[in-house]
């Protein structure tokens, strides 16, 4: 059973990661497709992410499971809230039946670089340029799965990453905490995002 990860948040919040060494079959077993996927490790990835939601909790009903216009998914009544994120062969995955989660996990890749004046304030960008060049693609990757993260904690639309998600400089290390602020008209939260980095990838979540 190759979990990657797993952690109980609190008693209602629980956060867990697959590494993916299984077929289709094994998924399919527990947790229904849902939806029509035609690329093969794309429907591997979803079954995945979806087996984690019962696995966390065993009540979890995931055959009600609807998608907003946002293309967030979530249920209605709201019995739990919950966060799905995929990468090459991880799937995470966020539940609480108190809190608003969030949950993105990422490869390490020099990509992030090319997109990295649109997701970030100039002041962020300032923090990443005071690292080392052999830290900056790391660092990159984790503010970007960070900002994601925040976007589905908010899940109700749109917003400027650059502008209405920012980060507080910290010390980059292997896991720790990342203070942010969240501020999107009259709204404006505080978050607590908590991250891990290892194997290659970067895995951040939050629940408030």
């Amino acid at each position: 059973m190759p979990l990657f990860y797993q952690q109980d948040i609190n008693p209602t919040t629980k956060l867990a990661v697959w590494k993916i060494e299984e077929t289709e079959s094994f998924f399919l077993q527990a947790v229904p497709l849902g939806r029509e996927i035609t690329h093969p490790h794309k429907r591997l990835q979803h079954l995945a992410g979806r087996f984690l939601l019962p696995y966390l909790f065993p009540d979890f009903p995931h055959h009600d499971i609807e998608v907003a216009d946002t293309r967030k998914p979530f249920l209605p009544g709201e019995q739990y809230h919950f966060s799905i994120s995929h990468c090459s062969a991880y799937a995470a995955a966020i539940v609480s039946s108190t809190d608003r989660v969030g949950v993105d996990i990422e490869t390490i890749s020099p990509r992030v670089e090319k997109i990295k004046h649109k997701f970030l304030h100039p002041d962020e960008l300032v923090f990443v340029h005071g690292y080392p060049n052999d830290q900056q693609i790391p660092l990159l990757t984790l503010l970007w799965s960070c900002k994601e993260a925040m976007f589905k904690w908010w899940g109700r639309g749109e917003v400027d990453f650059s502008e209405v998600l920012r980060i507080e400089p910290f010390l980059l290390a292997r896991k720790g905490i990342i203070k942010t602020i969240f501020h999107k008209n009259d709204f404006l939260v505080e978050l607590d995002m908590h991250y891990r980095m290892e194997e290659g990838v970067s895995l951040v979540w939050g629940n408030q």
